[in-house]
Order: structure tokens, then C-alpha cells, then sequence
């Protein structure tokens, strides 16, 4: 179903343009339903608050506006990209163990997300001096591309844990846990490959619909509830509730552990902010207007706005973030461009994230449908690894190329399962991930002086 009128179709409305009232309200609300079930998956998986992760992507969403102006029409969501980080510094067994973590380690980890952001501002401000192509010289995608691919694979075991059953005998009864990721994993993989239109930009969350009715199915045949209880941490009886804030601690090991995971990132707000300028100046010259929106020129703009959205998310106790693809998805098949609806659309999240009986219900949410989606999605992470080195036809019988994505993925993916995520290095506990993404790039350049002197 797609909330737009035929004339709106043909016509559409750009960055700087508004429409009437009602419709931007609808156009809004979609906006909001797009981000809402990856940003929840994200606050689900971590364990973060669920009405603060809702509440700091709306409101990092209005600070990235204002920094760049109103120029450039995106949403702020929480990233996929951040949970191997998360993960390995609080520990998986740690972290499966809590309803919510506790304000301690937010705070913790908190402060590694805002440090985070400043490696996004300082790659806007290098692109906004030097120009884009220095994203592309330290930064190459025999780097980015294996680095996203790690991100995925080392979450690979919490993926399974989550999906799998705590008793996993003969008897069906023991293994409905599976049954449920399993439907919710095929249903999600199904609505992604054959849904068309506005429909397609939602498999996570009818995938999510569709585990969570089959295990009220299941438990209404077998008794068995498959349910989780409201945590006592957000337990409340009113309508409303102010989200649970927190500040940041000061915790340089969670700062290490945390910063690499934006060199990943990096890239990938990049090429949507190229999509959206091919979008945009398309429907700029199909409605005869001589106005030019260059938005690739304002790349070093948009990364500072997704820094500022970290820091941003961070000082209100919300997981990192990243401009979202599925935001850009639903703005081309609409052709809304619009700034005043994203800024509509970012103050709707902030009062829903308000609303105790929709929070209490997502913490409700069987843990084995988490379990189906995360097999999807940090597969999904991993492959679009590959489809970065495919896309920039990294040339794979290059002994060079072949080296620094080797050391990379062995580091980072041989870190977690052999050492949780945390390399013993000459008395010191060094994050897996960030290891493998530093000597990634110190090799990278050193390989790379020597094939300048060869030339």
C-alpha cells in the first residue's frame, strides 16, 4: 500500500518543498514505520531501553537536519553495525543473561558510541578540506568490505543462541523455540525476495508479525509460553513515560572497542548520500526545474550530521546509528523528498517512544522470533561486505588485496570465538574488532608506499 496520490506520483516533492498537512502527516507515518523495526531489533538485541533507542533516533534525526541546514532529507536509525562492538565488550554470556542492561554498562558503552561519532566528523571534515577521494585512499574497500563482513560473521553464535531452544530434546514441545525462528526466518526471507512496492521496505517487521503469531499459536496448543516478561526496569502502570536517560562514563577500553566499527560505516552513509542526489536531481529534471541539489558535494556534511547523531544518541543512553537505506527505499518509490516530513516524522517517533503499552509490548516479543531475524540480519551484514569489494571490483589475485582482507577477518572472526571478542596482546585485553580494522589499515598503507616506490 502506498499513501500517495497519482498526481503525487508523477510529480513528488523535493528537499525544500512541503506538503499539504494531512499529507504530510501520512507521508510521516510511513517514514516512522520504515526505521521501527530495524531501530527495535537493534534496542532488542543490545539490550539497550527500548523507548530511549526510539526517542534518540528522533531527536538525532532533528540535530542532523539542523546541521546540515535542512539541505539534506535523511533518517537517523540505530546501526546493525555497532552489535559485534557491543557485544564483545560486554560479553555475550553476560549480555544473554539480562532483560536490560544495567545503567552501569550503558553508560560504558555509551561513551564509546560518542567517540565513535567523532570519527564520522572528522572524516566529514577531511572530505569537506580534501575532498571525498581520501575516504577512498584510507579507507578502500579491501578494508570497509571485510570489515563489514566480520561485523556480521562474529554475531553469528549470538544469532544461534537466541534462536535456539534452552532444552533442545526429541519431542516437538522441546523444540519450539527452533519452529518459531525458523518461521520467522523463512517469512522474513520470503517478504524481502518477493514483496513489491512500500510492502518491501518492511520484511523485518512482518517477519517479526509472523513469529510472533506463531508462537501464540504454539503455546496456545502446547501451554507452553513463549512470551518474555516486562522487565522490572521499565515496568509502569501509566499511559506515558519519559524514556530512561543516562550520560555517558568516561571507559577508553569501550572507546577502542567501539571507534573502528565507524571506519565501517563511513562508506556506506556515503553511497546514500549519492543515492538520494541521483534520486533527487531526477525528479528535479522530470518537474522542469532549473534548481540543482547537489548533495554529493555536501558528502563532509552528511558525515558530520551522522557523527552529531551519535554523539547525540550517545548522551541520551541510545545505541549507535546511521542514515537509513530503507528511508532512502521508501522516499525513491514515493518521491517524497522532503525535509519538513522527516522532521515531522522524527517528532512522531519521540512522542510514540513516550507510549508504555506499545514499549511494553515489543519487550514482550518471544526471544526466538529476535533469533530468526538476527540469522537474517547479521548474514545480510556480512554479505554486504562482498557486495562492497564486488562493487568496487576489488581485484582478488592481488597478493596485497588478498593480505589485508586476510589479516582482517582472521583477526577479528579468530578474536571472538577463540578470546570472546577480547585478544590477549602482552598483558593488555585488545576488542577483536578493532584490532583487525587498525592493523588493517597500518598494512594497507605500508603495502601501499612500497607499491608506489615499485611504480
Amino acid at each position: 500500500m502506498n499513501w500517495f496520490t497519482k498526481a503525487d506520483s508523477d510529480i513528488g516533492y523535493l528537499p525544500d518543498e512541503t506538503p499539504p498537512f494531512w499529507k504530510m502527516l501520512l507521508y510521516a507515518v510511513q517514514q516512522v514505520i520504515v526505521m521501527f523495526p530495524a531501530t527495535i531489533t537493534v534496542a532488542l538485541i543490545t539490550k539497550f531501553h527500548i523507548s530511549t533507542t526510539i526517542f534518540a533516533s528522533g531527536f538525532a534525526t532533528l540535530c542532523f537536519i539542523l546541521v546540515t541546514k535542512g539541505k539534506i532529507p535523511l533518517y537517523y536509525g540505530s546501526s546493525f553495525s555497532y552489535i559485534g562492538a557491543i557485544v564483545g565488550l560486554v560479553g555475550a554470556d553476560y549480555l544473554a543473561s539480562v532483560a536490560i542492561l544495567p545503567d552501569e554498562w550503558i553508560k560504558i558503552v555509551t561513551f564509546g558510541i560518542v567517540m565513535s561519532g567523532l570519527i564520522s566528523i572528522a572524516a566529514g571534515f577531511l572530505v569537506n578540506k580534501l575532498g571525498k577521494e581520501v575516504i577512498e585512499k584510507w579507507l578502500p574497500p579491501t578494508i570497509t568490505g571485510p570489515i563489514a563482513m566480520v561485523i556480521g560473521l562474529t554475531l553469528a553464535g549470538n544469532a544461534l543462541g537466541d534462536a535456539a531452544p534452552a532444552v533442545a530434546g526429541p519431542l516437538f514441545v522441546d523444540n519450539l523455540a527452533w519452529v518459531v525462528s525458523l518461521v520467522t526466518l523463512i517469512a522474513t526471507i520470503l517478504f524481502s525476495v518477493y514483496l513489491r512496492g512500500f510492502l518491501s521496505q518492511l520484511p523485518l517487521f512482518l517477519g517479526m508479525i509472523v513469529g510472533i503469531v506463531t508462537a501464540a499459536i504454539l503455546g496456545g496448543i502446547t501451554g507452553v509460553d513463549l512470551f518474555r516478561q516486562l522487565p522490572e526496569a521499565v515496568a509502569t502502570n501509566g499511559l506515558f513515560a519519559l524514556p530512561h536517560f543516562t550520560v555517558p562514563t568516561i571507559h577508553w577500553g569501550a572507546a577502542l572497542a567501539i571507534m573502528p566499527v565507524a571506519l565501517a560505516t563511513i562508506p556506506e552513509s556515503t553511497a546514500h548520500i549519492y543515492q538520494l542526489d541521483v534520486y533527487i536531481n531526477d525528479l528535479a529534471k522530470k518537474r522542469n526545474t532549473e534548481k540543482k541539489y547537489d548533495l554529493a558535494g555536501r558528502l563532509g556534511s552528511n558525515l558530520i550530521g551522522d557523527g552529531l547523531g551519535d554523539i547525540v544518541a550517545g548522551f541520551m543512553g541510545g545505541p549507535a546509528g546511521t542514515n537509513y537505506g530503507e528511508n532512502i527505499s521508501t522516499m525513491a518509490i514515493t518521491r517524497v523528498f522532503s525535509v519538513p516530513v522527516l522532521i515531522t516524522a522524527a517528532i512522531f517517533a519521540m512522542i510514540i517512544a513516550c507510549f508504555t503499552p506499545l514499549v511494553n509490548a515489543i519487550y514482550s516479543i518471544p526471544l526466538s522470533v529476535i533469533g530468526g531475524l538476527e540469522i537474517y540480519l547479521f548474514g545480510a551484514i556480512a554479505a554486504q561486505g562482498i557486495a562492497i569489494m564486488i562493487d568496487k571490483q576489488v581485484d582478488m589475485f592481488s597478493a596485497k588485496n588478498i593480505a589485508v582482507i586476510a589479516t582482517i577477518m582472521v583477526i577479528a572472526v579468530g578474536g571472538q570465538y577463540k578470546f570472546g571478542g577480547m585478544i590477549p596482546f602482552f598483558g593488555a585485553q585488545l576488542p577483536a574488532l578493532a584490532t583487525a580494522s587498525i592493523f588493517g589499515i597500518v598494512l594497507n598503507a605500508l603495502l601501499s608506499i612500497r607499491k608506489k616506490k615499485e611504480a
